[in-house]
């Protein structure tokens, strides 16, 4: 083991002594404003002017105290400011140092693994970081990869990003180790063989993969569903609901100016506000189930007609604080024969408006009455559901969600009459300068509408004020789903949504991956996928490098893959002998006969002979590239001059094909394959049972309805019979 090396210890860094932190890393903070100084043991970061609402209040203190030894506290410290500020003249010629700041997230997180790492040292009786070895960084690593239970058995794996944090601390150690005065790792430490972090965590590459799942169809049917139901259906009447509670609150609160402490029984204020709900035949207030339950537990009859009464509730009315004990007695009579005419029911949700249920089986109360927390808890849920909404059709990632404000929506736009045009201003955080780089998404209108009802649903309205604030998702989202499988949402028809793993990030992966594989998908059967992939492409062309260009470009990343994935499965259907159909099949044949003469061992001009699904790939690339996707054919847009849709609109001369106006029965660059035949087959049963419907006089439609249905027909039969292998025909 290494001999530890001694340093002199005077509490004072050699480098940062007495350095203004945030003038040193250019953080900007207001007038008045305490500044932490590099001697400080918590710098507090609260106040720096521009950091992401991503970022928690508790994120903003960086806590030293927690290192107990003060040489090993100075270390640390120098080691975060050097991460703040690398055009520092102690810091600039470190050769492994970093040459841009870290973002406060990004120093939050490797403090809170040095921390771990020093008191891991400390417990291995480890006082000294020039004492640090290979072992000790392998058996760290270790310590950190795996998950152990009560009796320290290995019951699973850290992530990636867990074992990449536990290694980089180390790293930087190393990294930086010239740079701290009271203690450092030696000179020849070189932990994994100079290796980077995310080496030693295995990270997978983003290249080949993307590690985020899309979520699942089973659970983003029902999801999206109910929060559209929730926005377009129930949102109105929770914001009216929202307005209540504010106002009951406003009235009923203890604070209220002008209420009396305590004093006699108000019998005469009482008798007048009884008066007034036996006048308009309003139930009393109802207290919710726990202060019940707390009732009883002061020994309270179950059988006293007064245990469900909210008492309070009504002596705030009534002009009072409280209800005091000492009333009842004088007030048992009125409250007793009041609750015998009236009753007493719960404060929210009384004459609820009816709506048609979720599955239109029947008109229903939007709500049933509610205590108070369940009023909010329903807001809370509606408000959920347009998060929802917002999130799954327009791709925005959580941190710019959270940057939303009141007054981000954009007065529409109508560049074409009929087309509305909607727009949200929000900030890209993520990759960008302290403060975040201002951003607008063009969305569709469903998405624009839930971002009007959060903004009505707020508590404040102020322009500015942040619309969703921090929140976790995933909270949100399991309070969601347990709301939509409770009695109350299967109340209102909504399908339940079975359990699986939804955050942000799945959502986002899930609309790109939709978009790249229309005019299919679950989502589309809910939203508008066209106008979806309309409005991000309008929002690439107004912000070639905002959020929305890095959105578009992952939905071009897996069309691409798509339409690969998709000439390898009929160039192998090729080799099956099920042909295409449609007049463009025999072009597409010949396409194929010419890379399978190509993949020929016996043809092969040298040794080399490419099998792989890759080298086929690489053959098919090109030809992939001009592959679109009709609701029922594939266009294989070669050359523009022979395409019928851009014939028929007039422009022979654009880039892509108008798959709207495709008439794949005539168009000579449109192929049928056996994944059509469905839509196809689904199409003559229709325009049969149509033309079961016309009446005699109406020869017109009859005779073109007819020659539709022959065409469909048609291609059934065209598809059907080159999808027939040579083994079915012998």
């Amino acid at each position: 083991m290494t001999t530890a090396v001694a340093f002199p210890f005077d509490e004072r860094s050699a480098v940062f002594a007495e350095a203004d932190i945030c003038r040193e890393a250019g953080l900007t903070l207001p007038e008045g404003t305490s500044r932490p100084i590099f001697e400080n043991d918590v710098w507090d970061f609260t106040h720096v002017v521009g950091l992401p609402v991503q970022m928690g209040l508790s994120m903003r203190r960086f806590d030293f105290t927690t290192i107990v030894d003060p040489r090993w506290r100075l270390v640390v410290k120098e080691l975060m400011l050097a991460m703040l500020t690398p055009r520092h003249p102690a810091v600039a010629p470190l050769p492994r140092a970093y040459r841009t700041a870290l973002h406060l997230i990004s120093c939050r997180a490797r403090l809170d693994e040095l921390v771990r790492f020093l008191a891991w040292l400390t417990a291995r009786g480890v006082l000294s970081l020039a004492r640090i070895d290979t072992q000790d960084c392998e058996a760290y690593l270790a310590h950190r990869r795996y998950v152990l239970d009560e009796n320290d058995v290995v019951v699973g794996e850290q992530s990636h990003g867990t074992r990449r944090s536990a290694a980089q601390v180390v790293v930087d150690l190393v990294n930086y180790r010239e740079l701290f005065t009271t203690d450092r790792v030696a000179a020849d430490l070189r932990p994994w063989g100079g290796a980077t972090a995310s080496a030693v965590a295995e990270m997978p590459s983003g290249r080949t993969q993307n590690k985020t799942p899309p979520v699942g169809d089973e659970v983003l049917q029902p999801m999206l569903a109910a929060a559209l139901f929730l926005v377009s259906t129930l949102g109105p009447h929770a914001v009216e609901l929202a307005r209540q509670v504010r106002e009951a609150d406003r009235l009923s609160s203890r604070k209220t100016e002008g209420l009396r402490a305590g004093g006699s029984a108000p019998v005469a204020e009482f008798a007048e506000l009884l008066d007034e709900y036996r006048r308009t035949c309003t139930p009393l207030p109802m207290l919710a189930e726990h202060h019940v339950a707390d009732r009883l537990a002061d020994g309270w009859s179950p059988k006293d007609p007064l245990l469900p009464v909210a008492t309070g509730v009504l002596a705030r009315q009534a002009g009072a604080s409280q209800f005091w004990a000492r009333w009842m007695p004088s007030l048992r009579g009125p409250l007793e024969n009041a609750v015998a005419e009236v009753g007493v029911k719960e404060v929210f949700g009384r004459d609820a408006f009816e709506i048609t249920a979720a599955d239109a089986s029947s008109l229903l109360p939007w709500t049933i009455p509610l205590h108070r927390l369940q009023a909010v808890a329903l807001v809370g849920i509606v408000r959920t559901a347009a998060i929802i909404v917002l999130a799954t059709v327009s791709g925005m990632r959580a941190s710019e969600l959270m940057e939303l404000r009141i007054g981000c929506r954009k007065t529409p736009e109508e560049p074409v009459p009929g087309l509305p045009r909607f727009r949200l201003a929000s900030k890209v955080v993520k990759g960008q300068p302290l403060g975040g780089t201002d951003d607008e998404w063009v969305v569709i209108e469903p998405v624009y509408r839930a971002v009007e009802l959060a903004e009505d649903l707020h508590d404040d309205r102020k322009d500015g004020a942040p619309l969703f604030g921090r929140f976790a998702f995933t909270v949100r989202y399991r309070w969601f789903r347990n709301w939509v499988n409770s009695p109350a949402g299967q109340r209102l028809g909504l399908t339940e949504i079975p359990d699986g793993q939804v955050n942000l990030r799945m959502l986002r992966r899930t609309l790109a991956l939709e978009m790249a594989y229309r005019p299919g998908g679950l989502l589309a059967s809910k939203i508008h996928l066209k106008h979806v992939a309309v409005a991000t492409t309008e929002g690439y062309a107004s912000r070639p490098g905002g959020a929305q260009a890095e959105l578009l470009a992952e939905v071009n990343k897996h069309e691409s893959d798509r339409n690969l994935d998709l000439v390898l499965a009929e160039f192998r259907n090729y080799q099956e002998g099920i042909l295409p159909a449609g007049p463009g099949a025999r072009s597409l044949t010949e396409f194929f006969a010419g890379i399978d003469e190509k993949l020929d061992p016996a043809a092969a001009p040298a040794p080399k002979i490419q099998r792989s699904d890759r080298d086929v790939l690489n053959l098919l690339t090109k030809r992939a590239k001009t592959l679109h996707i009709g609701p029922a054919n594939f266009c294989w847009f070669t050359d523009p001059s022979r395409a019928l849709c851009l014939k028929l609109a007039g422009t022979p001369t654009a880039d892509r094909p108008l798959v709207g106006m495709c008439d794949s029965a005539r168009c000579p660059q449109a192929t049928h394959h056996p994944c059509h035949r469905p839509v196809w087959a689904e199409h003559a049963e229709r325009t049969e049972i149509f033309l079961g419907q016309l009446g005699t006089t109406r020869k017109t439609e009859r005779n073109r309805l007819q020659a539709d249905h022959d065409r469909a027909l048609r291609v059934v039969a065209e598809i059907d019979a080159a999808s027939t292998t040579d083994e079915e025909t012998a």
